[in-house]
Order: structure tokens, then sequence, then C-alpha cells
């Protein structure tokens, strides 16, 4: 299979050998892949600084049949994920994002709404849009477009709430016009949710919750 060039959104890294990292990244065409990015810890690495947090590239990598490891050999920096506005509020969200991508995203199976969900999120922080409507946007969409929704009694006003997520623009959503209660009970219950899927507590829910 000769080298391919996709659209990406870098996951998580983590240290690999000397020098080395394994990437796991999203990719618009194949969904969701690991590789490794060899040399990318030493000062002179051929993929800069695109390999951050929530980066947007084009990422040029190698996958044999069959293996569980791509091999990247470059990216091109399209969005970087230190351009999204300061703040430790803003950081966490991030790392939320990343981690239900990760737990929900099955491996190699594309999915165009979510990387479409994930670029809208990133890009409303960019903008320096509020970051609660953001989180709350993001995990609504996010156990949608997975399967993970639940079937939810809920009151009208929660109702209201929740098709009015998925018929607004996040830029135009104004979450602090609505009840903080409601949205609070309406989050826990997408992410109790989401931890009964991936059968494992999600580590920046308590610190998300502790603002």
């Amino acid at each position: 299979m000769p080298t391919q060039v996709s659209e990406s959104f870098i996951l998580r890294s983590y240290p690999f050998r000397e020098g080395d990292l394994i990437i796991s990244f999203f990719t618009r065409e194949e969904g969701k892949l690991r590789g490794v990015a060899r040399r990318a810890r030493r000062p002179k690495s051929p993929f800069g600084a695109g390999l951050e947090r929530l980066s947007h590239v084009r990422l040029a990598y190698f996958l044999r049949e069959n293996a569980e490891l791509a091999n990247l050999s470059s990216c091109e920096l399209i969005e970087s994920g230190f351009g999204v506005q300061p703040g430790y509020e803003c950081s966490l969200a991030l790392d939320y994002f990343t981690e239900i991508s990760e737990h929900l995203l099955p491996p190699h199976e594309a999915n165009e709404k979510f990387f479409r969900l994930l670029k809208s999120t990133v890009d409303h922080l960019r903008a320096g849009g509020a970051v609660w409507p953001a989180v709350d946007y993001f995990t609504l969409w996010a156990v949608r477009l997975t399967g993970v929704l639940p079937e939810m009694r809920v009151s009208d006003e929660v109702a209201e709430l929740v098709n009015g997520m998925f018929v607004t623009p996040l830029a135009k959503i104004a979450t602090p016009e609505w009840n903080k209660t409601t949205l609070q009970a309406l989050r826990r219950s997408l992410v109790r949710a989401v931890e009964q899927h991936v059968e494992r507590r999600l580590l920046t829910v308590p610190l998300l919750e502790a603002l």
C-alpha cells in the first residue's frame, strides 16, 4: 500500500523507544489510527509542532496490511493546537474532547460527521467562544454519532434543550440562558452513558465538575 496523506486531528502521543512517539490520530477518511513517529522527540524533529494534542494536520503515513501501527513520515500543520484560547478551563475542555474521542471512536472506522464535530468545537474555542457550550454540545453530539445516546426520560425543559442543540449551530448556542442545574443533570446523564459503554471512568470529568 502506498503512503497515504489524510486530513487528521492528533489525539494523543506516548513516548516510544528513544526519541520516538506513538501517535493516536483521527483521520477524515479512515477513522482513528495509531502510528509511530520516528525521531519526533528529538530537537530537529521532522514533525515540528504538528503532533501536539488536537493539532489539525495533513498527515502522511504508511500502514501495512494487518499491521497495528502505521509509520508516520511527515505532517503539514493546518491549525495548531496551541492556537486555541489560553487558560486552564479551555485546556481541560480540549483534554475532555480528546478523552471522549479516544474511548468512543473504534479504530479503522471512518466517521465524517464526528470529524466535523471535533473541528467545529475546536474552531469555536480557537475563535474565543465560551467553553461550556462547547463541552455540552460536543458531549451530546458525540454520544449520538457513536450510537451511545441513551433513551432518556427527561423533563420538557431538558427535551427542549436537547432538541435545540441538535438543530442549532454551536456558535449560536447560548447556554447561560438555560437552567444551570438542568444542564448539569443532562451532562452527567450523557457522561454516565459514555462510562458505561467504555467500562471505565473518564479522568477529565471530575476536573471539569470542580470548575
